[in-house]
């Protein structure tokens, strides 16, 4: 809903069938049932866990939003915010399912830092969706640039180019964001400079970071084995 995406996965949005009032109470209401459902079994873990998550979320959107109006996000910038709105996500999910383990402190931790690592891979991944063919991945492309979204494959494309060409891709992500041909002009622009590639390998960095942390996981039961 705070994408304004008619459709999700290749199927319709429950926004999008329902409008945003229905789609906000029904989130309210499933959010609040998880929230009482762990006060109710005591599991006050869980409710740490996911009230940190909600916040984190909600400071990532607003940010990228405020930082969208300026179009002044740099690198570092954008790791924070998919960060804090989508890797706080994933990361909440694998804490939880560690703390249902009854595993200890640094267990969970280890899993919360996972979990972040694999969502940090998964948001930059989503991002060079938006610069690939229509109909792929089950939702419109192009969709970031038409949100005045500065992800990293633009990011690194804008700081690699002059400063004419810069201010000319701005324009358009700012001031002609709805025009079709003008976003084709913004993903070619980031093709034909690297910004897909570099996106790639960063993402490949972050799913390394990941599966390092799983294999202190591993190592301990080998030497036991």
């Amino acid at each position: 809903m705070v994408d304004d995406s008619n459709e999700r996965r290749g199927f319709f949005s429950l926004n999008a069938l329902w409008k945003n009032k229905i789609a906000v109470l029904v989130g309210d209401y499933l959010l609040s049932k998880g929230l009482l459902l762990s006060v109710e079994h005591t599991d006050f873990r869980f409710l740490k866990i996911v009230s940190e998550a909600v916040r984190v979320m909600s400071e990532g959107e607003l940010m990228q939003i405020e930082k969208a109006r300026k179009l002044d996000i740099d690198e570092e910038i954008y790791y924070e915010i998919i960060r804090q709105k989508t890797a706080s996500l994933i990361a909440s999910c694998c804490a939880c399912g560690a703390a249902s383990s009854e595993s200890d402190d640094e267990v969970v931790k280890k899993m919360h830092r996972f979990g972040e690592l694999i969502g940090m891979a998964f948001q930059i991944k989503d991002d060079l969706f938006d610069y690939g063919p229509d109909g792929v991945i089950g939702k419109p492309t192009g969709i970031d640039i038409k949100e005045s979204k500065m992800t990293l494959p633009l990011i690194y494309s804008l700081s690699k180019a002059d400063r004419q060409t810069k201010r000319s891709v701005i324009n358009i992500v700012k001031n002609h964001n709805t025009d079709d041909a003008k976003v084709k002009e913004v993903i070619a622009f980031v093709k034909n400079s690297g910004g897909m590639e570099y996106a790639t390998m960063k993402m490949n960095e972050y799913q390394a970071k990941a599966f390092e942390v799983l294999e202190t996981f591993l190592i301990p039961f080998f030497v036991v084995r």
